[in-house]
């Protein structure tokens, strides 16, 4: 296997069986499990065009190479976020906390991934080296994302909300989320995100249409999560990721 670190986001071009790298918490472990196998891979972690936090008063800007680690422990997305960076500093393990980034997991677009709900909950636009693609454009499926072949993200764009939180229930093991609820209002609205519990992040207009008639834990609870569509393994049927969707909602509204 080829391996070469781009030394800009001009340089950073793959060949027809090569992979981007950041942080490599995911393609990594798929390559040894024999379930990817690139012919190389354009290492892009180091490129100080990927890195930094900057907030402008109403956004919060992030590049694309920067670490779950240095998210949660911002101050600036602690003060204008609290939510994202309590996201960031739930995901996975210390390991994974300090190697994945926030790029790598947008790429890789797992259904139980944790950043995937707060980009879709707060409305974040992801900006490429070519253009900018909205949240609600940007998710296409199980680890399917709008990202043409050779494309790279470099940032992600966070519009700061008037009131988000973030609930997880995870699975013990692997620490993803069988179900994760991000909850985030606006002037125009809420919007609630949902990851875990079906075939790739989705926003449920149910809890959207109820929060943003009345923003109260009781008002989340009582709406009604259709099961159909959702995911139904081991770990939990589909009624039970159903029922939970709303308490967690409910949770989240009460911690924001």
């Amino acid at each position: 296997m080829n391996y070469q670190a781009a030394s800009s986001i001009a340089a950073a071009r793959l060949g027809a069986d090569d992979k981007f790298l950041a942080g490599g918490q995911s393609l990594l472990g798929a390559i040894k499990l024999g379930l990817a196998a690139p012919e190389g891979l354009v290492d892009v972690r180091r490129l100080s065009e990927l890195q930094g936090i900057a907030v402008d008063g109403k956004t919060v800007r992030i590049g694309a190479a920067t670490t779950h680690a240095a998210v949660a422990a911002s101050t600036d997305v602690q003060r204008a976020i609290p939510a994202l960076a309590d996201l960031a500093g739930r995901i996975g393990d210390r390991q994974v906390r300090n190697a994945g980034t926030l790029g790598g997991s947008l790429a890789n677009n797992d259904p139980a991934a944790c950043y995937p709900a707060a980009v879709l909950g707060l409305g974040a636009c992801v900006h490429t080296a070519s253009r900018q693609i909205a949240a609600d454009d940007f998710f296409q499926g199980l680890f399917t994302t709008a990202l043409q072949e050779g494309e790279l993200i470099t940032a992600v764009s966070f519009p700061i909300p008037k009131a988000a939180a973030w609930q997880k229930f995870k699975q013990p093991a692997s620490r993803f989320s069988l179900v994760g609820v991000f909850v985030a209002r606006f002037d125009a609205g809420v919007r609630v995100a949902i990851t875990g519990a079906g075939p790739g992040v989705f926003r449920c207009a149910p809890l959207e249409q109820a929060l943003s008639r009345d923003w109260s834990p009781a008002t989340a609870r009582a709406v009604k999560v259709d099961a159909e569509g959702l995911n139904n393994d081991l770990h939990g049927t589909a009624a039970y990721r159903a029922a939970l969707i709303p308490e967690l909602a409910a949770r989240a509204v009460a911690a924001a």
